[in-house]
């Protein structure tokens, strides 16, 4: 995990938080006495060796770090009401340590989409082959990752595995961040098989003491000077759980249309989804708790009506076309014409491709599957009633 500092001119700017007044920093305790007041602390039952200077230091250094970008902290507590009730209940449910919660903050400050260079995605940052290991589905459709349910569900069968291995959660904690194949290498190499005695990455070194640092905030807010009220933390996530069988690719915004809501609160509520389709399958799919009673009527109707309107707004890709110069003469977006017909803008298209075109003109170029082009005199073959022309 990458930490960065923010600028001194902007931590004192960010000082001023409540009413908007720098009053509330006159009243923060001092670096120096919070620091003295680190005592006697434990993660997952485990007790800290804080009595030893190196030890001591490396957890300062990570908890200075943390006040400093106070912004940051405030938006873990003020998140935390929104995720960590679903998190505690799911660690519960596997008989694991309630400190594990804390390193989904380390991890992601409990935002879903939040990536690594690495490639390390979502709420607890799985890395595509480990997510996919503990039962994930990812792909160019679908990231579990992103979904704070299904993600946990993994992060607990993966710490049950890794505690088997090291026998302490420390240990699997710095395998957690690093890898089960490297951290036991070191151990075996170094002959140690305590985590704050091994010598680790730089960033597995700083990862428990980053963890201990977000439990004594969240904790503790008030000792770090974060006084919040309970209007100040974000409310739980509230919606209603429908499964939905999906035989084609359908747009999430007829979801949205059939739950009586917008695009943006089925993609927040379902963050795994990736763009703007739901692929083929079953999904067991969360939509705002005030939808509709008869959202899978609803829904099913859309999905006719909607493939019915595709049927109806077929282009066919002529010579000399190319997916810029048809917007252009149907006056959409060409990222609209992208999105539409799930195309790559850098892939070429050639002629006899259907498109589809949701554009009421120019209607002499878009016409029904299965209505004939002209013939070599011009002229077009009336078409049957079965086949029909859109209006």
């Amino acid at each position: 995990m990458k930490y960065t500092i923010l600028p001194l001119i902007g931590f004192f700017y960010l000082l001023m938080v409540g009413d908007g007044t720098a009053q509330e920093s006159v009243s923060l305790p001092s670096l120096p006495a919070v620091l003295r007041n680190i005592s006697a602390m434990n993660f997952c039952g485990e007790q800290i060796p804080i009595e030893t200077q190196a030890v001591r230091e490396r957890i300062e250094k990570e908890l200075m770090i943390s006040l400093w970008d106070r912004p940051q902290a405030v938006l873990w507590l003020k998140r935390s009401t929104r995720y960590l009730p679903i998190i505690e209940k799911i660690l519960q449910k596997y008989k694991l340590p309630d400190d594990l919660k804390y390193v989904a903050i380390a991890e992601s400050a409990l935002r879903p989409h939040v990536g690594s260079p690495k490639g390390a995605i979502g709420f607890w940052q799985f890395m595509a082959d480990t997510g996919r290991k503990y039962g994930l589905t990812i792909n160019q459709f679908n990231d579990d990752r992103r979904n704070v349910f299904l993600a946990t569900h993994a992060a607990a069968k993966y710490f049950k595995d890794l505690k088997d291995k090291l026998k302490t959660w420390s240990l699997a904690a710095a395998a957690f961040n690093m890898g089960e194949q490297g951290l036991l290498a070191e151990i075996m190499e170094q002959d140690v098989q305590d985590y704050w005695r091994l010598y680790l990455p730089l960033e597995t070194q700083r990862y428990l003491p980053r963890i201990l640092s977000v439990k004594m905030i969240m904790t503790t807010p008030a000792k770090f000077g974060f006084v919040l009220t309970a209007t100040d933390y974000y409310p739980p996530l509230r919606f209603k759980q429908v499964t939905i069988d999906n035989f084609q690719e359908t747009p999430l915004r007829l979801i949205a249309k059939a739950a009586n809501t917008d695009f943006k609160t089925i993609k927040d509520l379902n963050p795994q989804i990736r763009g703007h389709y739901l692929s083929a399958g079953r999904y067991a799919l969360l939509i705002p708790p005030q939808a509709p009673y008869d959202f899978e009527a609803r829904l099913k109707k859309r999905v006719k009506r909607y493939q019915t309107l595709r049927q109806e707004r077929v282009y066919i890709v002529k010579k000399g076309d190319n997916l810029s110069n048809i917007a252009d003469r149907f006056n959409v977006p060409l990222a609209a014409l992208l999105i539409w017909n799930r195309l790559d803008i850098k892939q070429p298209i050639h002629p006899g491709k259907k498109l589809i075109i949701y554009a009421p003109q120019p209607q002499d170029s878009i016409r029904p599957v299965g209505i004939e082009k002209p013939n070599k005199e011009g002229q077009k073959r009336s078409p049957s009633k079965k086949e029909g022309i859109s209006p």
